[in-house]
């Protein structure tokens, strides 16, 4: 029990910000404009101040100051159907069955804010505040598996600073340092008794690097890798009457390189497109300072590949549109509190070009998930006053499928 509790901490620290709406717990909400082509193309395309969260090289091709300003509302359906509750002696099994339930995931809104500053003809400065990584899962009170829902909610913020430079007409570079923050709160309970209250918070240090090559003014590729810190988590740890005072995790979270292309092949019409790599194997196991290894994931690395379009209508509208499937990151071993299999990001998005200086950007993305068979298991210590483990299983389906909502102004001085 004591490392059953410490696993579910560790699992609540270590995701970040308000949902997990990509492979394992990924948040793809950097801008309105790269959520309406399902972000294909973003480590090259430089249409508002939020390229910069994909590459940083991207600053380079910014010819005077740009400020964007977003927000991302995440409407989430993550359901369980099917399921089945058993809890019994070691060597005996008594399942019922569970009501549906057709909704563990929260909604809530992401926002986003950078500011890109050329120089000079060379160099350019850019600071962002954004998220990379989340969840949020809560089951109520009365779910009979209590022992392997219960509520999850977390916040993390990602503050971005990076410097680019234009080596020639054809080639640019940038860098930058990221400060990840992260807080978590978490309960779970076991036949209505409380197992586990936690308040923890912590941090880690990342970095990134990007370049940007252009053919000429209508092809250009782009190219970024961002190494994602072990997040370092503090917090006063409760479960089962034990406390643990000033404790730390240590919770890695993964890399991501990827690669994106652009062509303006008319006047009107471009086509981009991405792969991301995410390197979900670093995820293997979750360590403490006290207990060492407490828990084993053994996520899979995983790939995303994105394909849009962007049409200007006029000088005043510009439609676009993307698709992107997505890796699902969870392997062999599965759980309800975290639901993650393959998915499809079907997304179409609008520019209102208000003048030349300022644009309002909408986006709309629906993220379709795949039904995956869940079993969990759960040893725990003699009850009832016998000698013999009891064992607690879940069996059922799990599907997260969402809405993806966003709005951003982007003004260029």
């Amino acid at each position: 029990m004591k490392y059953f509790n410490k696993t579910i901490l560790a699992v609540a620290v270590t995701l970040a910000s308000s949902q997990a709406m990509a492979a394992g717990f990924q948040l793809n909400g950097q801008s309105a404009t790269g959520l309406g082509r399902a972000f294909a193309g973003d480590a090259v395309i430089a249409d508002n101040a939020a390229a910069m969260a994909r590459n940083p090289a991207a600053m380079a091709l910014f010819d005077s100051t740009s400020i964007s300003l977003g927000m991302t509302y995440i409407d989430t359906d993550v359901s369980l159907s099917d399921a089945q509750y058993s809890l019994a002696p070691m060597g005996s099994s008594n399942p019922q069955a569970i009501p549906d339930v057709p909704d563990v995931g929260g909604d809530s809104p992401v926002p986003n804010i950078f500011i890109v500053h050329p120089l000079n003809d060379k160099w350019a400065v850019g600071f962002g505040v954004y998220s990379n990584f989340g969840t949020t899962t809560e089951y109520a009170d009365d779910f009979a598996a209590d022992i392997f829902g219960g509520q999850t909610k977390v916040r993390s913020v990602n503050v971005q600073s990076s410097v680019s430079y234009r080596i020639n007409e054809q080639f640019s570079v940038g860098a930058g340092l990221d400060l990840v923050l992260g807080s978590g709160d978490l309960n779970r309970k076991f036949h209505g008794q409380t197992m586990l209250d936690v308040s923890a918070e912590g941090y880690g240090l990342g970095w990134h690097v990007g370049a940007i090559y252009e053919v000429n003014d209508n092809h250009r590729f782009g190219l970024s890798y961002r190494y994602s810190p072990t997040i370092e988590a503090d917090g006063d740890f409760e479960y089962l009457g034990q406390s643990a005072a000033n404790d730390t995790l240590h919770l890695p979270l993964p890399a991501m390189a990827e690669f994106s292309g652009f062509h303006q092949l008319t006047n009107q019409f471009a086509v981009h497109y991405s792969a991301q790599f995410i390197q979900w194997s670093a995820f293997d196991t979750l360590d403490t300072d006290a207990f060492g290894t407490i828990k084993e994931y053994n996520w899979r690395d995983t790939w995303h590949v994105s394909l849009g379009g962007t049409y200007d209508i006029n000088d005043t509208w510009t439609m676009r549109a993307g698709y992107m499937y997505d890796m699902g990151a969870v392997d062999e071993i599965k759980s309800i509190a975290i639901p993650d299999s393959d998915r499809q990001w079907f997304s179409a998005g609008l520019s209102y070009n208000m003048s030349k200086h300022s644009v309002i950007d909408l986006g709309i993305t629906y993220l379709m998930g795949e039904d995956v068979d869940v079993t969990e298991t759960q040893f725990l210590p003699p009850l009832d006053g016998g000698t013999l483990p009891w064992v607690a299983e879940v069996n059922g389906t799990t599907r997260a499928n969402a809405w993806l909502y966003g709005i951003q102004y982007s003004y260029k001085f």
